[in-house]
């Protein structure tokens, strides 16, 4: 009999922080190299992205079983990462009368909020993610202490909820965070 496995909510809990952290440090990467300018980017002053989190977490629940087919695995992460871009774009702007990115300068964008070069980053992400990545920190956490794991998630819980109560006042923007003037 085949073994289900079915993580816990500290598990999923720590991937959130670990992929936001890492959406982060890719975003402020590429500013380094492009603008040539340290820019810490996304809504919240922290050094996360929820929205590579949440990405990354829509991915691992929906594509977990498709480990096996990296091909399918690309085009469900391209799909279902530009529809997220896209829509967490839109709520930003309805939200906050700011986009935090626009790609209108790019080939075959959608109003500025995907882009195809974007969707192709994304969908090379998501499959080394699934494919990869995600394997690979099961077998970490697992070697982690239950109470680690679970001091972990409060602390980043609590601050992570601090920094979104105060982004609910004074959301990070500015110069090569946001696309436009603050209002």
């Amino acid at each position: 009999m085949k073994k289900k496995n079915i993580h816990s909510f500290d598990f999923y809990c720590l991937l959130f922080f670990v992929l936001s952290f890492a959406g982060w440090v890719w975003e402020v990467v590429l500013h380094l190299f492009t603008s040539h300018a340290f820019i810490n980017r996304g809504v919240y002053k922290g050094p996360y992205l929820p929205i590579y989190g949440v990405g990354g977490l829509l991915l691992s629940f929906f594509l977990k079983r498709f480990r096996k087919n990296p091909p399918l695995v690309f085009a469900l992460s391209l799909m279902i990462c530009s529809v997220l871009e896209y829509f967490t774009s839109w709520f930003l702007e309805r939200k906050w009368g700011v986009r935090w990115w626009d790609y209108s300068g790019h080939f075959m964008n959608l109003k500025g909020r995907i882009c195809l070069m974007g969707a192709l980053v994304f969908g090379a992400g998501g499959t080394a993610l699934v494919c990869w990545f995600v394997p690979a920190y099961e077998k970490w956490v697992e070697k982690l202490p239950v109470k680690l794991r679970l001091t972990v998630c409060v602390i980043s819980l609590v601050v992570f909820a601090a920094d979104a109560a105060h982004a609910e006042i004074r959301p990070n923007v500015g110069e090569g965070i946001t696309s436009e003037e603050e209002n």
